[in-house]
């Protein structure tokens, strides 16, 4: 069973059609966010610069945020740090609900950009990563082309050869090999990242889990190939705003994005930095 989490591997360019197959289950929209998502606020497992809070706390401070029938969640952008103090509040969320084979939507309208950032939007079973894990969404700093990624227990190798539009990064999804790159896809499409998809106003992006294979799409605000059914959405999730951390903040990654100093340095003193350190949702549904 797959979480929906604030957080396949293919890329095809071809339609979705979902309203004949699948049927809506589920629609994130708005205030059910915060009683449909559960608030993550343990150490960080990827060892960011960051503290994530309660619902209580993330609602009192503004970091989580409804506005009508959209839903806000970001990082503190107003705190000064000290560097043996309290690391920067943010949020990582996931579903209540959990589901299998099925489709998922994500209507998104922003998306954190910026040094020392590491937003995500995956999936992930139970034990991971026998679980299996799906980033549908994930990069760094000021990275501007989106990552899809899958991380498996060992066993799962993707073939080199596959009907998509995406370029291969890797092909064995082993977790515990390759510092757990996993076997990922960058997404060939322009606006499908950071500042780029934000200046563009978003877009859709939509993965599909079936028993033998796992499928992502993504179209840009404005496309004109996006399916009528997904832009209107009638056709599992995880997200978290993270800073540092095991890539965003490793120090030949940090350094290759141009960002200053180390990344802990960074999210300590500017705090200005990341007020586009936030993703905006018109909403998430999910067809079974």
């Amino acid at each position: 069973m797959k979480y929906l989490k604030f957080i396949s591997l293919f890329v095809p360019f071809i339609h979705l059609t979902l309203a004949w197959e699948f049927a809506l289950v589920d629609t994130y929209q708005g205030a059910n966010f915060l009683s449909m998502f559960q608030f993550f606020s343990g150490a960080d497992p990827t060892n960011g610069w960051v503290n994530y809070v309660s619902k209580d706390v993330a609602i009192n401070e503004g970091l989580a945020v409804v506005s009508g029938e959209t839903f806000s969640v970001r990082v503190d952008n107003t705190t000064y740090l000290s560097p043996n103090g309290p690391r920067r509040n943010s949020i990582r969320m996931s579903s209540t609900t959990q589901y299998d084979r099925h489709v998922s939507i994500f209507n998104v309208v922003h998306m954190p950009q910026g040094c020392g950032t590491w937003p995500a939007i995956w999936e992930n079973g139970d034990h991971w990563p026998a679980g299996g894990e799906i980033d549908i969404i994930e990069g760094v700093n000021n990275q501007d082309t989106n990552v899809v990624t899958l991380h498996t227990a060992p066993g799962c190798y993707m073939p080199t050869s596959r009907a998509m539009t995406g370029s291969l990064l890797g092909l064995n999804c082993n977790a515990a090999t390759n510092h757990n790159a996993g076997c990922g896809v960058s997404i060939s499409g322009r606006n499908s990242y950071g500042s780029t998809f934000n200046s563009n106003g978003g877009g859709w992006y939509a993965m599909q889990r079936t028993s033998d294979s796992v499928t992502v799409w993504f179209w840009a605000r404005g496309s004109t190939s996006v399916p009528w059914d997904v832009a209107t959405g009638t056709p599992d999730a995880k997200f978290t705003n993270a800073n540092c951390g095991d890539w965003a903040g490793d120090r030949d990654v940090y350094a290759s994005s141009g960002c200053p100093g180390t990344c802990t340095e960074f999210v300590n003193n500017n705090p200005r930095a990341f007020t586009d350190a936030f993703f905006e949702f018109s909403w998430i549904k999910v067809y079974e």
